[in-house]
């Protein structure tokens, strides 16, 4: 089997991890990339389940050496990026790879892989509906909540550079329209 990639990407708070984790529920064969980053874990996250937690020094190291597919300064100081050997693991296990990468780095895996990924934007109905989603989440300051709704600005920005764009206004319906699109692109 040729693996393909399923890219996924969205503002913070927009959906994008609960409608990632329904797939991955679902018969379709993927699975899940597991991103490397610089920022510290929170909450329970560990190491090799949620993200590869890097220092910031092994992560420029790593960059070095060109063992990443993409990578980003999402926030000063904090990176995000995507090692080729993830994509490779899963191949080997005969899946296909689901990634959560930001808008920048979607569009630079699209770009190397072409008709062999499908780049999927998911977006909040609007600005405000995005505020409260954070707000509700309870896990960052104010501040923090204002830089990622400016973030989020830039980031919509992107959307029309994607293969599709699927808006989060009811979650059950993001879901379905989601698993169709992906079900459609793996038979091709």
């Amino acid at each position: 089997m040729d693996g393909k990639l399923i890219i996924c990407s969205a503002p913070s708070g927009a959906g994008k991890s609960t409608i990632i984790n329904y797939l991955l529920k679902q018969d379709l064969g993927l699975c899940f990339s597991i991103s490397a980053t610089s920022r510290p874990p929170r909450g329970a996250e560990r190491h090799g389940t949620e993200y590869y937690f890097l220092t910031p020094g092994e992560f420029r190291s790593r960059i070095d050496a060109g063992e990443f597919l993409e990578y980003e300064e999402v926030y000063p100081g904090r990176f995000y990026g995507t090692l080729k050997s993830e994509l490779e693991r899963i191949w080997e296990k005969g899946r296909h790879v689901i990634l959560d990468v930001d808008v920048a780095g979607g569009c630079r895996i699209k770009a190397q892989y072409g008709s062999r990924a499908l780049t999927i934007f998911i977006r909040p109905p609007d600005v405000g509906e995005l505020r409260a989603r954070l707000e509700r989440r309870a896990t960052e300051s104010a501040g923090a909540i204002e830089s990622r709704i400016a973030k989020a600005e830039y980031e919509m920005s992107f959307a029309p550079r994607f293969d599709a764009i699927i808006v989060n206004d009811e979650l059950h319906k993001a879901k379905r329209e989601a698993l169709d699109m992906i079900r459609t692109f793996l038979r091709k």
